[in-house]
């Protein structure tokens, strides 16, 4: 059986691993004033945007993910062609639109692709599967992962959704946002109170930055740490600490909101590194979307993994 897999642009996976491994992607568009950019994960184009437009007035940005009418037509123009069976894993529904929008498709889809199969040659059924992985950026990155893994090692199409649905409630995501003003400035541009502007005040005054918790579809804050270098640094140790206690899956994601090399040269990097490597965990490193960051701002640090719940640890 053909198995085909879809991601949206926010999930944060480099281009050539979603290249070579023929992983779709669903773009979300960005658009700051007249500029617009459609985001398929071309990191050069994404940096290019970001000193450009984002640092100035990136928390202006509206963004638009592939519509109901958008997804049915790359479904019926390609993938019911290509493919027999199709993992669609979208950004956690409470934050954007696009899962319901794939859910949508997928009835017009289901009732549509026959002719499209037969015409192609292909008398078989078609089947779709939409997946909400209920978190973002990295930590998307966990379940598209693991979707290649077993569809290389022949796992059947049972075995994959399975599993997938029981990773998506086991991803912990966890980020560090550099800069709270942006950050505040975009919750208010959404209508998103959760950052308010008392906290990002004292947090820039202070140097206090929390760390940001994905995990079920919700978002929330599990530490305040002072300084950025040092979040990060706690970060990158609360990771490789889970690395070492064994994760449900041989997995980290990094993403980051500018070059990578400033990501590598923070504090805690390389032992994080050192550790999956002894662990044979494989580290997969990103820009983050350009979604992403107009969404928390550049500099953010983002880090991600599949393993059972355990409360976040600052030393």
């Amino acid at each position: 059986m053909r198995i085909g897999i879809v991601v949206d642009s926010a999930c944060d996976l480099p281009l050539e691993y979603l290249e070579r491994n023929n992983i779709v992607i669903l773009p979300i568009t960005v658009r700051i004033g007249e500029a617009v950019l459609a985001d398929h994960r071309d990191e050069q184009a994404t940096l290019s945007f970001l000193h450009a437009h984002v640092a100035e007035r990136g928390h202006e940005a509206e963004t638009t993910p592939f519509t109901v009418n958008q997804i049915r037509d790359l479904f019926l123009g390609r993938l019911v062609i290509d493919y027999d069976h199709v993992f669609c894993m979208t950004i956690t529904k409470t934050r954007s639109p696009i899962h319901d929008n794939a859910m949508q498709a997928s009835f017009a889809i289901l009732n549509d692709y026959k002719p499209v199969r037969q015409a192609a040659g292909h008398n078989s059924p078609f089947a779709l599967r939409v997946i909400d992985t209920q978190n973002l950026f990295a930590a998307q990155g966990i379940t598209a992962v693991e979707a290649v893994r077993m569809r290389d090692a022949g796992a059947s199409v049972q075995q994959i959704r399975v599993r997938l649905e029981e990773l998506a409630q086991n991803t912990h995501g966890y980020m560090i946002p550099r800069d709270l003003y942006y950050l505040r400035n975009r919750a208010r541009t959404k209508g998103d109170r959760s950052v308010g502007l008392l906290s990002a005040a004292l947090g820039s005054a202070l140097d206090i930055k929390p760390v940001l918790y994905g995990h079920a579809g919700n978002t929330e804050p599990v530490a305040k740490i002072k300084g950025f270098e040092n979040a990060v640094e706690q970060m990158f140790k609360f990771t490789g600490n889970r690395v070492m206690a064994g994760l449900m899956t041989p997995t980290v994601c990094l993403s980051y909101g500018g070059e990578l090399s400033e990501m590598r040269a923070l504090p805690g990097y390389q032992r994080l590194r050192d550790i999956c490597e002894n662990n044979k965990v494989e580290v997969f490193e990103s820009v983050m979307s350009l979604t992403g960051m107009v969404n928390v701002g550049k500099g953010a640090v983002v880090a991600a993994f599949a393993a059972p719940p355990a409360p976040f640890k600052a030393t």
